[in-house]
This record gives C-alpha cells, structure tokens and sequence, in this order.
C-alpha cells in the first residue's frame, strides 16, 4: 500500500512538471535582463538575478500597472460573484417556476452559446458606447454578467435538486424567492464556488473588450496594460514577462484556496472533459 501511494506520487510529480514548465518560464525570464533574453544560449537559470524587469514595468508612467491591477481586481471580483448569482437565479427560475414562457426563454439562452462572439462584438460596442459606457468600469464589467453556460450547469443542478426540500419550506410559508435564497442557494455552495473561480478566471484574462472599451489608461486592465511592453517600437522584454508574473500570481492564489470547492462543483454536476 505504502509503495502504491509513493507511486502515486511520483506519477503525479512527473506529470506536473509539463503544466509547471511554463510558470517556471515565466519567473526565470522576469529575473533576466534583455541582454540574456535576447542570447542564443539556453541558460535554466540567470547567472545575475536581476529585478530590474519589475522595476521598468511598475516605474513606467505611460503604462499604469499598478491602477490596471487595481481596475482587474474590481472587474474580476465584481463579474464573479455577480454573474454566478445571476446565473443561480436564472437556472432556477427556469427549473422550477412553471410558466407557459420558461422553455422558449430556456431555448433562446441555448441559441445564444451557437453565436459567435465577433458577430455580437461591435453591435454591443455600440449599445455600451451610446450609453456612455468607454472609459467606464460598469462598461468594462457589465456587457459580461449574462453567462449562458452557467444558467445552463445550474438548470441542470436544480432540475435534480430534492423536491421534498422546497415542498417543506413552502409548508413553512416560503415563496420561489424565499426557497431559492434559503434552500436551492446554500446546497449548491460547489457549483457556486466552481463556476464563481471560473469567472474570475475569465474576467482577469479578458483582453479584447477591456482594450476596445478602456480606451484611457486610466481604465486599462492588467492584460491591456501588459501587452504595451510589446510594440513595434521597442520589446521589454524582462518587463513584459515581470508583468505576466504579478498577473498570474492572484489566478494561482485563487486557484489554490478554491480547487477542493471547484473539484466538488464538478462532481455535483457531473462536468467531464
């Protein structure tokens, strides 16, 4: 048994190494200097440990990071567990209130997964731009909170949820909103966690949007703020791989804290793949 489980470990270990390799990548680029990145020699580690990488990309004031930090933080913390709410309450109105327009609502929200995000991209550019939304953070974080996938993981997940549970707060007096908040909402905890990381994940890497909309530096994200190291002009690039690994570090961190919670919202909605 002792021999299976160190096994299983080792397995576990080799198998990592490929998924860490880029990570590694990354910390190792951001302590060389341009000099180093731009040798032909391969080097698995820099000679002179340098954070002059760190210092150009938060030294830079033509490039905000700090306050590109700081608006990915609010839109991905925002979006997050807004969306999954809006979601929870849409998969379970759609499961549970029996009304004549609940199916062709629920098939509508299937046809809008089949449309590609370029056809919708401009059209709702212009929506956002007529309302005054460029240069805002409601404009960044809105046009995101509708997530089809997720009204329909959580269909899904409250079309098997217990009715016995909801008729017993009914009998105590509770309507759709009162079993949703009490009952539905609190036993999906996994789901909610699972997909609530998920959307973090999503809203912390979005690129294109927050480019298009954010058009002042004030209102750039940390991937728009990133990708300016790299122009036709120059290429820092200790400062461009510094800034990709202050960027990650809060992914991993959320990562870390919340995958047991991701691991049993997988397991209770039967996701594979």
């Amino acid at each position: 048994m002792k021999n299976a489980r160190v096994g299983t470990y080792l397995a576990g270990i080799v198998f990592a190494i490929p998924f860490l390799f880029p990570f590694y990548l990354l910390l190792r680029n951001s302590l060389m200097t341009q000099q180093e990145l731009g040798g032909l020699d391969w080097v698995w580690w820099p000679s002179d440990i340098s954070f002059q990488g760190f210092k150009d990309a938060f030294d830079n004031t033509s490039v905000p990071l700090g306050r590109a930090l700081m608006n990915s933080t609010i839109v991905a913390v925002v979006s997050a567990p807004v969306s999954t709410l809006l979601a929870a309450m849409a998969g379970y109105a759609l499961a549970r209130i029996k009304v004549a327009a609940a199916k062709p609502v629920f098939a509508l929200i299937i046809v809008t997964m089949m449309v590609p995000g370029a056809a919708t991209f401009v059209p709702t550019f212009v929506v956002v731009g007529s309302m005054g939304g460029v240069n805002t953070l409601w404009g960044l974080i809105v046009p995101g909170l509708f997530n089809a996938f997720a009204v329909l993981l959580f269909r899904g997940f409250y079309l098997r949820f217990p009715q016995e549970i909801e008729d017993a707060g009914r009998v105590d007096g509770l309507g759709h909103l009162g079993v949703f908040a009490r009952l539905a909402l609190p036993n999906s905890g996994g789901l909610l966690a699972a997909l609530g990381v998920l959307s973090f994940i999503e809203h912390w890497n979005a690129f294109l949007w927050p480019l298009v909309i954010g058009q002042d530096p004030a209102f750039w994200t940390v991937q728009v703020a990133m990708s300016t190291n790299l122009t036709s002009q120059s290429i820092n690039l200790p400062a461009l791989f510094a800034s990709a690994v202050v960027s990650v570090i809060p992914l991993a961190l959320v990562f870390l804290l919340a995958q047991r919670y991701i691991v049993r919202g997988v397991m209770m909605t039967g996701i594979k793949g």
